[in-house]
């Protein structure tokens, strides 16, 4: 196992890594809207916070080594249920044409008051799968 960790993505606000890339897959934490460079949210919409979510989630996929073409499942949280057709619109301007299975569901509460949390896992081409 790999850990993935870069200062262009949130630090990790509790005990987990950014990321961790087993026999070729990154398996990416859960990213919120937090701007790297501040370390608080970014934006007070949902349209703000998923592009600065996709962002970190950016970040995360080029220090594995991969990219958004590669993003293979994603788990998505949402503040309110009532965001989902304003999520999906910038959501989907990260992918293109390849997008990824996905899981999309509202929840309570996230961490630090956000409207939108994204979990990816994604393969990782020039990994060694014999790991």
């Amino acid at each position: 196992m790999k850990t993935i960790s870069t200062t262009q993505a949130p630090a990790a606000i509790g005990p987990y890594v950014q990321g961790n890339i087993v026999n070729g897959l990154l398996f990416c934490s859960g990213q919120i809207a937090i701007d790297p460079a501040t370390g608080n949210l970014a934006g007070e919409t949902v349209e703000a916070q998923t592009a600065q979510v996709m962002r970190n989630i950016g970040a995360l996929l080029s220090a594995a080594g991969t990219d958004f073409d590669h993003v293979v499942k994603t788990t998505c949280f949402l503040a309110e249920i009532a965001d989902f057709a304003a999520f999906n619109a910038e959501y989907a301007k990260a992918f293109g044409q390849g997008l990824p299975a996905r899981s999309c569901v509202a929840v309570k509460d996230l961490p630090k008051a956000a409207l939108v949390e994204v979990e990816v896992i994604a393969q990782v081409p020039a990994e060694d799968k014999a790991e």
